[in-house]
């Protein structure tokens, strides 16, 4: 069994490597700003969380895997919520979705002017 670790750590760490490259790839491919950000915060949670999971499979002490759960955890907290912070702030200073968006949910806030606090 503890022969399996390494590679099953390993396995995990490719896979969350693969994730991380999607997301890199979405960065540079995808067409607007909204669009990257989507592809940053979710492939890129997934593939940190590959990695974390793999880095606490590999080396075996709770103290180690501990650690791992909590960066990940703080990972999954904080990135989408960034995302979503800067896509909202994004749209408020005036940046549209580009000609793919098929549906705009903050379309209608627009005659509303907007002040902030």
């Amino acid at each position: 069994m503890t022969t399996l670790i390494p590679y099953v750590a390993g396995i995990l760490c490719l896979l969350g490597a693969f994730f991380v490259l999607v997301a890199a790839i979405g960065l540079i491919r995808l067409d607007d700003l909204y669009m990257r950000m989507h592809a940053a915060s979710k492939a890129g949670t997934v593939g940190v969380g590959g990695l974390f999971a793999a880095l606490a499979l590999y080396f075996g002490e709770a103290d180690v895997a501990w650690r791992a759960l909590a960066g990940f955890v703080f990972f999954l907290l904080t990135a989408p919520v960034s995302a979503h912070l800067l896509a909202k702030a994004a749209y408020t200073v005036g940046y549209k979705p580009c000609a793919q968006t098929k549906h705009d949910a903050l379309s209608r806030r627009d005659s509303q002017e907007y002040t902030p606090t």
